[in-house]
């Protein structure tokens, strides 16, 4: 990148490279949306076709996402840099950062990566925009520190007549937005506005080492559930249109003009010449108990390989302890928590751009390396266990006032400042009736 700065024929090079993920892209958003293989399946003429497609990644992907991202993100730093965090989450609660946070994690659980765009808004305060992979993409360094060089991001302009006209391209630097509009002769840059964040404005929340989506493993998997229930329908629809075996005789046109299959559908009846002819419908058997036990493992591969259990199993009972739940639940929380270690990066560096915005305004000052992000799985809680865990531990002297209102209230989503407003009250009280 010479001189620091995005040039046309840089921009060309990497939107090219770009678009060699593009066919995939596409086909993981067409499963996410329930378009599989199975629906482009075509059969010879007069056989019937049923093409059922099972929405599995949706399903794969709502779990994880919900799992990771559905009680929304809380954060931890030291005391010396909560006043600065206070403020940061001030301004994340304005820009309704939980939401973005969403959008991104399924993103990542699709595509294998989710891609957020920080910018000011219209009260000049930054604001975060999920967006989607297939438009727009971060360019790294090549070399062991991989840090990020440039963000992306390219739409198509659409003519007066509303047909597709040229690419226009956002380039993003850790100093300034480029705006490109695409000629014959490739990109030329129409503006160049600085940007005041300290770092390149867009940021790639990563799935996994990869790039891969949650679903992208078991996709042949998904395919061939497809194919088999749509080849039971199929069967089904064979079966119930036998055909019917004449033996010592033979059907005509009768006097009305009717074909013979069209006599057998309204009369319902076949008179035979003599009792020599006969008449029988050509069935064939269905192993609909194999097919079943097909099914059955198909489905639990899916779910097994993709780490994701089925939740409408009978083995998650409504009375299941918090420990046999997590039991259940280990494989999908092994792929939580991978997935969050990737997610923390990526929100650690959106952290490190407000502290940057907030510096230059005058703020305090805030290292984004020292702030933790705190995930909170969406899963059912037993409060009456928790509160007995809670209650023995402070009898035993095992357990500060803090950390009994973290365990209590983790589950409702409280942040780092309304923990501490509840154990200063509690602490208070606990003054209160000893003086």
């Amino acid at each position: 990148m010479p001189g620091g700065e995005v040039t046309g024929a840089l921009l060309e090079g990497v939107l090219k490279e770009h678009g060699r993920q593009a066919e995939r892209y596409k086909r993981l958003r067409e499963y996410y949306l329930g378009k599989t293989e199975i629906l482009n399946r075509r059969r010879a003429p007069g056989l019937p076709n049923n093409r059922i497609s099972h929405p599995f990644a949706r399903y794969i992907v709502t779990v994880t996402t919900g799992y990771l991202t559905g009680q929304g993100v809380s954060y931890k730093t030291d005391e010396e840099d909560r006043e600065a965090l206070g403020q940061i989450l001030e301004m994340y609660r304005a820009a309704d950062i939980a939401s973005v946070d969403v959008e991104n994690a399924r993103a990542a659980a699709i595509y294998g990566r989710g891609v957020e765009y920080i910018c000011p808004g219209e009260d000049s305060a930054p604001r975060a925009y999920a967006l989607s992979p297939e438009s727009a993409f971060v360019v790294y360094e090549d070399d062991i520190r991989h840090r990020p060089l440039f963000g992306v991001y390219v739409s198509r302009q659409t003519e007066e007549d509303g047909s597709p006209g040229p690419l226009k391209a956002l380039a993003a630097t850790d100093r300034e937005i480029c705006v490109f509009a695409q000629i014959e002769e490739g990109f030329v840059c129409q503006s160049r506005t600085p940007h005041f964040f300290g770092g390149v404005p867009m940021v790639e929340y990563w799935n996994d080492e990869n790039e891969k989506g949650d679903f992208e493993w078991v996709m042949p998997l998904m395919d061939a559930y497809d194919a088999l229930q749509s080849d039971r329908l199929n069967d089904k629809d064979q079966f119930a249109d036998k055909l019917l075996v004449l033996t010592g005789c033979t059907m005509e046109t009768d006097e009305n003009g009717r074909p013979p299959w069209l006599q057998l559908r309204m009369d319902k009846a076949l008179c035979l010449p003599d009792g020599d002819a006969s008449a029988q419908y050509l069935t064939g058997e269905m192993n609909e108990s194999g097919n079943e036990i097909l099914r059955s493992s198909l489905a639990d591969d899916i779910h097994k390989l993709s780490l994701v259990p089925d939740l409408t199993d009978d083995q998650f009972a409504g009375n299941m302890s918090g420990v046999a739940m997590k039991y259940k639940l280990m494989g999908l929380e092994q792929l939580a928590g991978m997935k969050q270690q990737w997610f923390s990066e990526g929100l650690k560096a959106r952290m490190a751009l407000f502290a940057g915005w907030l510096r230059l305004r005058g703020g305090p000052r805030l290292d984004a390396a020292r702030v933790t992000p705190v995930f909170t799985r969406a899963l059912p809680e037993n409060l009456a266990e928790t509160a007995g865990v809670v209650k023995t531990a402070r009898q035993a002297g095992a357990m500060s006032t803090r950390t009994m209102v973290e365990m209590l209230h983790q589950s409702a989503g409280w942040d780092e400042s309304m923990i501490a407003r509840e154990t200063e009250d509690a602490m208070k009280e606990s003054r209160e009736e000893n003086a």
